[in-house]
């Protein structure tokens, strides 16, 4: 059976994608600790980190790098922070979030309601940031 994150890759259930290639997507969080908190994504399911090769887990973490860059632009961030953990979804996944002081680094401040014009607003910023930084080629929309 497909994960969700597989779901939302094949469309099956919308995303707000910020990054697609071959081999990795990202898309905001549903339920982000702060605006443009992103997942960074294989396209191909491992449930966990440890399992993945190196040349996955390299792409992955650089493609978070490169969204993280943008978050810093998009949302004048201080720092942006990065988190594996896999156990709500088992399909491997970076948390990616721009961060303005530790108390965003609280997972427990996750936002379950957000208003969906201001998560379509982040997706726009982050995209725009994505673009100005010349990954256009990855930027969908």
């Amino acid at each position: 059976m497909p994960t969700l994150f597989t779901r939302i890759i094949d469309g099956e259930i919308p995303g707000r994608f910020v990054w697609q290639d071959d081999d990795v997507v990202a898309f905001l969080t549903i339920a982000p600790i702060t605006p443009g908190h992103t997942l960074v994504v294989p396209r191909r399911e491992i449930e966990h980190w440890l399992e993945a090769d190196p040349d996955t887990l390299a792409k992955v973490m650089a493609v978070a790098q490169t969204v993280g860059r943008a978050q810093e632009q998009a949302f004048g961030a201080q720092r942006v922070g990065v988190l594996l953990e896999g156990y709500e979804v088992p399909h491997l996944h970076v948390h990616v979030w721009p961060t303005q002081s530790p108390a965003d680094f609280d997972v427990r401040r996750v936002d379950h309601d957000p208003d969906p014009a201001a998560m379509d607003g982040a997706a726009d910023a982050l995209r725009a940031a994505l673009r100005d930084a010349g990954h256009g080629a990855h930027v969908p929309g």
